[in-house]
Order: structure tokens, then C-alpha cells, then sequence
């Protein structure tokens, strides 16, 4: 009994400790730390500067509707900028918006979400700020596409408004044209604006295309210039479609 204290003595509380520690592990392993975590739930949850969740859906809502008054506010802005620009113009104007615009067709064709419910008919003259956008080629009751003046299948009668050089351009599939002259030499420099032609067929005349961007009179078989569009094609969400009646 004596060397089994002196043991005891010197051993046991090492002994001791070690059983409580693999005992603990083996319940920890067989309970996947449940307990160990639901102790640190309730001891350190408080201490955290978490908020409580309907504060945080509250928060979240006041962010949305904060967006919302922001695109609004946006869209009444470019809606004002459309009515001036209407009021500007000699011709009858129905203000649509861009609804629909394919990624592989970018700068061919839109849908307004107007259609000929609205008085929108084929042909019809389609600008915005800026300028000429393009025609309408197909209408439904409530839809309507529009072939832009970027489509390299588009043509314009277009002339040079300093000089009243005049020729055809079609669309480069993006935000710039060529122009091709009918005279051999036309008078054209670089920075020209540039306007639906007084004999084009399919526009009325003076509508603002875009500018002059560079030239080339050695061009074969006619002189042609690229022509920086004006209207922004590429971020277009609002336009007016003007009846029009081909010559």
C-alpha cells in the first residue's frame, strides 16, 4: 500500500488530468463538437456586434427602395431631355422606350415597346438626342423594330451641311459610317456635320447624322468619309418615332 500512495502521489493527478482530457475528446468526437459549439452560442453571442435580423431586412429594404427613387429620379431626367428635344423638332413625335436589344446584334436592331396601338407604322423615322437613330422595319399592336442607321444593311441619303455634298451612307456595325459622294470631288474636310439628304427617300431632310471623322477622296470607285454617328447607339433607352411618308 505504501508504493502504491507513493505512486499516487507523484502520478496521480497527471493520470487524472490525461483520463479527463481523452474523455472529453472521445465525447467531443462522438458529438461533432455540438456541445462545445452551443457553449460558445450562449457565452459569446452577446458579447458580438451582430444586429438583430429584422433591423438588418429593414436596412435592406430602405437600400432597395433608395435604388429604386435613383433609377426614377434617372428616367424622369432623360424623359424631360426627350420632351424638349421633341418640342424642337418640326415633325409629330411618339416617345418609346428601348425594350428589347440582342448582344449579337447590338447595332443592327431594337423593339420599342410601342407598337402601331400607338400610331407606329412601317417606315417610320426614328431619332433621339443627337440625331437619327434609324427606321422602323416590323410592328406589332404593342411592339416595333427599329433597323438602326449603324446596320451595315442601312442605307441614308446624306449630305455635307457646310458644302451640300451629297451621297449614301450605311452602317460600319458600330458607332461610325461611310459616306460615299456622287461627285468625284467632293468638297468634304474633316469635322463636317452631316444630314439626311433634301432628295433622300426614306428620311426627311436636315436630320443631324453625326460629324465628319476622316477622309478619303482616293477611294476607289467614289471619295468616302467616315462619319462619327452622334446619336449614342450604344447606350440608347429612349427614342421618338416620327410618322414619315416616302417620297
Amino acid at each position: 500500500m505504501f508504493i502504491v500512495r507513493r505512486w499516487w502521489e507523484r502520478y496521480g493527478v497527471q493520470v487524472f488530468f490525461s483520463v479527463v482530457v481523452l474523455g472529453t475528446a472521445i465525447f467531443l468526437r462522438q458529438t461533432q463538437g455540438v456541445v462545445l459549439s452551443e457553449i460558445y452560442y450562449w457565452v459569446f453571442r452577446p458579447l458580438q456586434p451582430n444586429e438583430l435580423p429584422e433591423k438588418q431586412l429593414t436596412d435592406a429594404r430602405v437600400e432597395e427602395l433608395q435604388a429604386k427613387l435613383s433609377e426614377l429620379e434617372q428616367q424622369n431626367e432623360t424623359l424631360k431631355g426627350l420632351l424638349n428635344y421633341v418640342e424642337g423638332q418640326k415633325l409629330e413625335g411618339v416617345v418609346a422606350p428601348i425594350v428589347g436589344r440582342s448582344v449579337d446584334h447590338w447595332w443592327q436592331q431594337v423593339t420599342l415597346g410601342r407598337g402601331s396601338q400607338d400610331g407606329i407604322k412601317i417606315d417610320d423615322v426614328v431619332t433621339g438626342p443627337g440625331g437619327l437613330v434609324g427606321r422602323i422595319t416590323q410592328v406589332t399592336p404593342n411592339t416595333s423594330r427599329v433597323l438602326l442607321s449603324s446596320d451595315p444593311n442601312s442605307r441614308v441619303g446624306a449630305m455635307i451641311g457646310r458644302s451640300r455634298q451629297m451621297g449614301s451612307m450605311r452602317g460600319d456595325g458600330s458607332d461610325r459610317a461611310v459616306m460615299e459622294f456622287f461627285e468625284k470631288v467632293p468638297d468634304v474636310k474633316k469635322g463636317d456635320k452631316v444630314l439626311t439628304s433634301t432628295v433622300s427617300r426614306l428620311f426627311p431632310p436636315g436630320i443631324p447624322v453625326g460629324y465628319v471623322e476622316s477622309v478619303d477622296l482616293e477611294k476607289s470607285p467614289a471619295p468616302e468619309v467616315i462619319v462619327k454617328l452622334s446619336a449614342p447607339m450604344d447606350y440608347l433607352e429612349w427614342v421618338v418615332v416620327h410618322p414619315f411618308k416616302s417620297k
